[in-house]
């Protein structure tokens, strides 16, 4: 890499890097050199952008983290039937989980090792708290099958759409699939199921 290319690196194509390497290696065994050799720059040309590599982290599953409770915010998850806010909290979730992929895709496979781990599975949880008590106005209000497990539908729902990250890569033309047929896909395979 030459010099020019080296001043062109930004925080964002760092932080881009940087979730590679940890999803390729896993946060706890990537260290600052695997970083710097994946960039193509000197370790202290990482520390001119961030303090280390737990604030890549940070703002890493910050960045889907923000996608996620972002759709709670949009008028499509604050109006209506609950029912229809919890279609439109799946679809969107989905679509953040393919548009910010590689940063969900680690967001799932943090363990709780560091403060940031630790952060970020809260507000996992918290999300999932959400989404279980739009569930649970769901069936409250009527709209669900009342022969179903909230709690089971909660894991199954989110075990459905987390999986995407196995599997969904929006580069490779051999899938076949776009986001919004995958979204509608599991709208319609959860709320077929779960719908009265």
């Amino acid at each position: 890499m030459t010099m020019a290319q080296r001043d062109t690196y930004t925080p964002e194509t760092l932080l881009a890097v940087a979730v590679e390497v940890f999803i390729e290696r896993g946060y706890d065994g990537t260290s600052m050199e695997h970083l710097s050799r994946a960039a193509g720059i000197s370790k202290s040309s990482i520390y001119h952008h961030v303090r280390g590599k737990e604030e890549l982290l940070q703002r890493a599953v910050g960045r889907a983290l923000d996608g996620l409770f972002g759709i709670l915010e949009e008028p499509g998850a604050q109006a209506g039937r609950a029912v229809e806010r919890l279609e439109h909290v799946t679809r969107r979730t989905a679509e953040v989980l393919m548009g910010e992929l590689p940063y969900v895709t680690l967001l799932l496979r943090v363990r709780g090792n560091t403060e940031t781990e630790r952060w970020a599975m809260e507000r996992r949880r918290e999300f999932d708290h959400r989404v279980t008590d739009l569930l649970k106005a769901a069936a409250a209000e009527g709209d669900l099958r009342d022969d179903v497990d909230l709690r089971l539908a909660t894991r199954l729902l989110f075990g459905m759409i987390n999986s995407i990250v196995e599997w969904y890569r929006p580069a490779h033309a051999d899938s076949g699939l776009h986001r919004d047929e995958v979204a509608d896909a599991v709208v319609r395979l959860a709320f077929d199921g779960l719908r009265r």
